[in-house]
Parts: C-alpha cells; sequence; structure tokens
C-alpha cells in the first residue's frame, strides 16, 4: 500500500487532483495493470519499455526544435510562419491563455512521476548487471531533471516534488505544493545533471545515438546554469511580482555574479570530456553536382586562409560544414558536434517539416516558413564585416545598425560567366552577395536556386526560384496563405536531394525522396558560445568544482578562454575571428555574441528563450517586421527590395509573455500554486 500511495502523491502532487471516487479506483486499476513493480521492474524488456516511454514525452509539447503544430518557439523575431496565420498571430500578440497550446504542463508532471518510479524501482531488476541498473536510473534521472528544465524554461519557477515526507492520506488543500523560486529549481535541476552525468557512458552505439549520455546530462546543464545567470532571472527586480502563495518572490532580486562562473564551469565540464568538437566538411576541390558545389574559398585572410582547421580553413568547405548539420546528410551517430537529439522522432512536426513548409509552392512544399529583414542582415560578409546598410530602416536609436547605403544592382550573365558572386545566378539582387557561408546555408533568398538532385527529370532540378508578386512562388490571390511575407525564405534543414510530393505523384516526381533529419537540441556549437558568454559576464575571480568535484576551475574573464568559445565558430563559418578591441570591451562582445548566436543558432528554437533571459524582447519582438515589398511585380523589382514594414507579421511585446501562463486548471488542482504576472490567476 506504501508504494500505491506514493504513485497517487505523486499526481496529487502534480496537480493531478481527481475529480470524483471513479477517477481514484482507476488509478488503483493503473497501478495493479501498470506499476506493479514486480512485473515491471524486475524484467528488463518491462523496464526497457518503461524507459523508452519516457522518451517518448520529449515530442511534441516538449519539442526543442520542431514545426508550429505543437509548439511556437521556433518563431521569434527571425522567423515566422504564413500560414495558419490567426494562430501565428494569436502567438505573436499575446492573445493566448492558459489553456491555448499548453498541455506540456501536464505531459512534463506525468514524465516526472513516471522517471522517480523508475529511480525508485529499477534497483529490483533481475536481469540487468549493476552497470546497467545505474545507467537505467541516470537515464531517468536525466529525464526527470530535463522534463522540470523544459517547465521552468516556459512556466518560470515551479513546484519541485519532495519524494517523501508528506501525509498522502491528507486532504488535497494539504497536499498542494507551492512554487521554488528560480534559483532553488536552477540549482536542484544541476544538481540532478551533474549525479546523472556520473553513471551515464561517455558513448553509446549507433543504435542508441537519441539516449542521453555524460556529455547529454552536462551540456544540458549548462543550459540551465546559464539562464539562471542571466538579466531575467538574476538581480531582476522588474519581476518583484512574481510570488508564491506566501508572498515571497521567486525571482532573485540582488544579482549574484556567481552564476555566471558556474555557468562558465558547467560549460567547461562538457569540453574537458574531449569528446565533442565542431563537425567540418572537407574542402572540395570540384563540383560534385549543383546541389555539392566545389569549397568557395573565403576572402584572404593573413590569420585563417593558410592554415589548417582548426588554427584556419584552408582544408574545409565552411558552407558544407554548416549546411550538413542540419539537412541530413551526416547521421547523427557520425555527428561529433551532436550531444542530444530526439533523431527524426518528432511526429509530424519534425525538421522534415520544417523543410517541407520551407521549400517554394513550384517545388511541392508549402512556401509558409520564411526570415526577416532583420536576420537575412544580421549574417555577416564573406570577410567578417558587416553588410553595408544593415538594419538601416530600423529607428535611429536601434542597436546593430549602419547608416550605410544598402548594395544595390543585379546579378549579370557575364558575372556567372566570370565567376564573379558565387553562388549567386543571374538576376539576383546585389545585396545578396559576397556574404559568409551560414548565410548561404540558411536563407532563400529571392532567386536562390533548389537542387533536388534525386529527381529523375533533369528538367526539373536546380530550379531558380522568385518571389516577385504574380510568380508561382510570390503572393497569389489564388494562394492567400502559402507565400513569404518578407520575399526571404529559409534554408537550413533542406537537403539538395530533398524532393516533396504534395497531392499525389506529378509527372516528373518518380524521384521523389526525402531525408531524415535529426533535430539538434544540444549541439558543441551552442556550449562554446555559453562559455563564452559566461565568461564575458565576469569581473571577480571564482573556483568553482567541477561536477564531479574531481577537479576545480579558476574562472575569470580570461580572453584566452573566451576565444576557445567563439574562435572555433567563427574559423568553421569562414569568418575571421574578432578583433583585440571587441574582446578588451564586455559590452561590445555582449553585442556580438548575441549576434554570433542569432546567425549560428538560428532556427533551433533559442532565438525566442534569448531574447527573454537578456530581457531584449521588448525592443526587439516589439519592432516592426521589415521584408522586401511583396507587392511589386519583377518589372517593379528595384521597388521590390525597398526595406518594407510587413503589416500582416505583428510585433508586440509585454510583460506577461516573459513566461508562460500556467494552465487554469492547474491552478484549481493546486491551491499554492500562483500564476505568472499579467496573466489571469484562479480565484
Amino acid at each position: 500500500m506504501k508504494r500505491k500511495h506514493i504513485l497517487i502523491s505523486a499526481l496529487l502532487g502534480m496537480g493531478l487532483a481527481f475529480a470524483s471516487c471513479s477517477d481514484f479506483l482507476s488509478v488503483d486499476k493503473y497501478f495493479n495493470d501498470r506499476l506493479n513493480e514486480q512485473k515491471v521492474f524486475a524484467k528488463k524488456d518491462y523496464s526497457d519499455r518503461w524507459l523508452a516511454a519516457l522518451y517518448s514525452n520529449l515530442v511534441n509539447h516538449q519539442a526543442d526544435v520542431a514545426s508550429k503544430g505543437y509548439i511556437m518557439f521556433n518563431f521569434s523575431d527571425d522567423m515566422y510562419c504564413g500560414d495558419r496565420g490567426n494562430r501565428y498571430r494569436t502567438f505573436k500578440f499575446g492573445e493566448y491563455d492558459e489553456n491555448w497550446f499548453n498541455d506540456s504542463y501536464d505531459q512534463c508532471y506525468m514524465s516526472i512521476r513516471d522517471a522517480s518510479t523508475m529511480i525508485q524501482n529499477i534497483d529490483i531488476n533481475e536481469e540487468l548487471s549493476k552497470e546497467e541498473i545505474a545507467d537505467y536510473k541516470a537515464q531517468a534521472r536525466f529525464l526527470r531533471a530535463y522534463y522540470y528544465w523544459l517547465l521552468l524554461r516556459r512556466y518560470g519557477p515551479i513546484p519541485l516534488l519532495p519524494d517523501e515526507g508528506l501525509d498522502y492520506t491528507a486532504s488535497y488543500d494539504d497536499l498542494a505544493v507551492p512554487r521554488s523560486s528560480y534559483k532553488t529549481c536552477a540549482e536542484y535541476i544541476s544538481n540532478e545533471l551533474a549525479l546523472a552525468a556520473k553513471d551515464l557512458p561517455l558513448e553509446r552505439s549507433n543504435r542508441e545515438v537519441n539516449k542521453a549520455t555524460r556529455g547529454t546530462a552536462l551540456a544540458a546543464r549548462a543550459k540551465v546554469l546559464l539562464f539562471a545567470a542571466s538579466p531575467l532571472n538574476n538581480g531582476n527586480k522588474d519581476m518583484a511580482e512574481l510570488v508564491d502563495d506566501e508572498g515571497n518572490c521567486l525571482i532573485p532580486q540582488e544579482y549574484d555574479e556567481e552564476m555566471w562562473a558556474k555557468a562558465a564551469a558547467a560549460a567547461k565540464d562538457v569540453m574537458e570530456l574531449n569528446r565533442y568538437s565542431l563537425y567540418v566538411a572537407p574542402f572540395r576541390e570540384h563540383d560534385v553536382n549543383h546541389g555539392y558545389p566545389a569549397t568557395i574559398v573565403p576572402p584572404h585572410n593573413d590569420e585563417f586562409s593558410d592554415k589548417d582547421w582548426p588554427e584556419g580553413w584552408k582544408n574545409i568547405d565552411p558552407f558544407e560544414s554548416y549546411r550538413s548539420i542540419f539537412d541530413g546528410d551526416i547521421r547523427p551517430s557520425d555527428n561529433p558536434e551532436l550531444i542530444f537529439t530526439r533523431g527524426a522522432n518528432q511526429t509530424q512536426e519534425n525538421c522534415i517539416e520544417l523543410a517541407r513548409h520551407q521549400f517554394p509552392s513550384s517545388l511541392n512544399g508549402w512556401n509558409t516558413h520564411g526570415i526577416s529583414l532583420k536576420q537575412c542582415d544580421a549574417y555577416y560578409m564573406n570577410d567578417g564585416t558587416d553588410m553595408p546598410g544593415m538594419n538601416n530602416y530600423m529607428p535611429a536609436d536601434y542597436p546593430n545598425r549602419d547608416n550605410r547605403e544598402r548594395p544595390k544592382g543585379y546579378v549579370t550573365r557575364e558575372d556567372v560567366e566570370e565567376g564573379r558572386y558565387k553562388p549567386l545566378s543571374e538576376g539576383v539582387y546585389l545585396e545578396y552577395a559576397n556574404r559568409e557561408p551560414r548565410f548561404y546555408a540558411s536563407v532563400a533568398y529571392n532567386g536562390s536556386v533548389w537542387d533536388m538532385t534525386s529527381l529523375n527529370d533533369e528538367n526539373m532540378r536546380y530550379k531558380q526560384v522568385f518571389y516577385y508578386r504574380g510568380q508561382q512562388d510570390g503572393m497569389r490571390p489564388s494562394a492567400p496563405e502559402f507565400w513569404l511575407r518578407t520575399g526571404i525564405g529559409v534554408k537550413k534543414y533542406c537537403n539538395p536531394q530533398d524532393a516533396f510530393v504534395k497531392d499525389g505523384n506529378p509527372a516528373g516526381w518518380e524521384g521523389h525522396r526525402v531525408i531524415d533529419k535529426a533535430d539538434p537540441s544540444i549541439r558543441y556549437a551552442e556550449v562554446l558560445l555559453i562559455y563564452a558568454e559566461a565568461l564575458n559576464e565576469l569581473d571577480g575571480s571564482y573556483t568553482i568544482p567541477s561536477y564531479d568535484g574531481s577537479k576545480t576551475y579558476q574562472i575569470s574573464r580570461d580572453v584566452n578562454e573566451m576565444k576557445k568559445g567563439i574562435r572555433p565558430i567563427r574559423i568553421r563559418a569562414g569568418v575571421p575571428d574578432y578583433d583585440a578591441s571587441t574582446y578588451a570591451d564586455k559590452a561590445q562582445f555582449r553585442k556580438k555574441l548575441k549576434r554570433e548566436r542569432q546567425i549560428e543558432l538560428f532556427a533551433e528554437g533559442h532565438r525566442y528563450f534569448d531574447l527573454r533571459r537578456w530581457k531584449d524582447a521588448p525592443v526587439e519582438e516589439a519592432t516592426p517586421i521589415y521584408g522586401c515589398n511583396m507587392n511589386m511585380t519583377e518589372k517593379y523589382r528595384d521597388l521590390f527590395y525597398e526595406p518594407y514594414v510587413v503589416p500582416s507579421l505583428p510585433t508586440v511585446f509585454s510583460k506577461k509573455m516573459y513566461y508562460w501562463p500556467i494552465p487554469h486548471q492547474e491552478l484549481k488542482r493546486n491551491r499554492r500554486l500562483t500564476q505568472n504576472p499579467g496573466w489571469t490567476s484562479f480565484d
């Protein structure tokens, strides 16, 4: 009976109260049928199924990277979706309520319950070795902590559930659990991830690539501590109104610089594993075909052009190095950069769906996911300088604004024949010329070429796509949803071998093929960026133990250490490292670091949360979205490229949008829960 009471308490403590006696009896049956530990945890097969179910709940509402069917967090000021316009407007205007796309709260706590059940019972297994039992328990501990992290990132401070110590026969009001402070939540999750890491293996077999490893737990820990150190959650007096049921403030009101040191040390733990590295593709001498072109060599740089990776880019292909991480050309098991992924297991909202929504209509895609002009401008020129006129349409006080005139003119046939402006084709606007490789791997600019090398019909390969009004991929009355509001599309996650079929199998599409794409939930580039960002914020020096206490790190704002975070990412991208003056200036480096994350981590679900943790959302999310003037036909192409405010893409930010509202039903079930500021509380 005691074990049953533990189960029931977990259900109650997570807000899953019972509306009637029949609900209680269904839990009793649930216990007898599913949670009889002698049947489940004593056997390997049943334990494997239990663990698999824990992982399976990381999809849909608990995704990190996905299309818009269950989460909207891939869409911020950088990327938008044009279809399901009412949903997008509701999201961007903050007009959603406690019940809108909000199953995550309930589902995460159910998974936390199931993870706790496994942690408490897996020791009885009769078919696993002690090492295997330790691994299973560590995986469950990681998953429990990760579900807590998904809650904390979305909702802010949350209830942490005690394993023991409550009288589970008490009334519902007595069993209610209040929200813990943000710092308490972050420290608990951090400690649990460190504990899990001690028993998780450093590597797994190819068949287990989606399972947690030591690096997975440690990298997640670095993310948790980075958020805890950030302005939103560290000394934020603007959040004094976020309180528990007794009026205690849940956001630390005093700034604690050491939190940055802890985040840096956590990232260092991952780096010290010597398990991960940035993926690089080798230099390609010749075109394999149009989809896999010869390496475009960056402009000469005295420091990097003549050195091999990792000191330079002489022997790598910066474009392919970045593109292949996302488009499925390298398997997850072969990618040294991939730390955690759900693989292609995100049901109908996976990275394939991102690609499908990015493909043009003329190529059987949905043609609805696009990029803001702000994001387009963020990418550097191929020599590492800013694009002339970057953000010059923004208000005068907008950061990262360049007052120069923007490039004008178009690529001519002679330019193409002479090999100028690669990889641009004839008719492409020169604003898109001479940009860094990550731009060409991510941005579907007007006139870019879509390859589809797998098609049998050669006439349908290598299609140049324009978004002028009246053209098949431009604004058309016959397709009110399926056109790019800014005239700038997305190439990230799209593979040159992809060929989507819509409404049957049209003639010429016999080669239909779509490459599986593993979602990049956590990759090593992010860990390096965490390290550099955290170090930059320090004034003092701190002694921080490693996750397992085996050593200590001296953490301070050391420029040589900061370069370990930024320099490899820049070199891999084929652009020079920052100059000495940038590294010497904390504010300037912070500005550059934010932009580096905006570029490197684009369309991976980071920007939405980054803008909030930095407290930049009131400016960035409320600044109008600019793009090309989609009312213009090709005849008026010069006007097409004049920066234009897109009226159908709303830009609003209010304080309540820092955190998601807690579901109304959870406030009813747990009387000690409090609602986030700005949202309607249960009365």
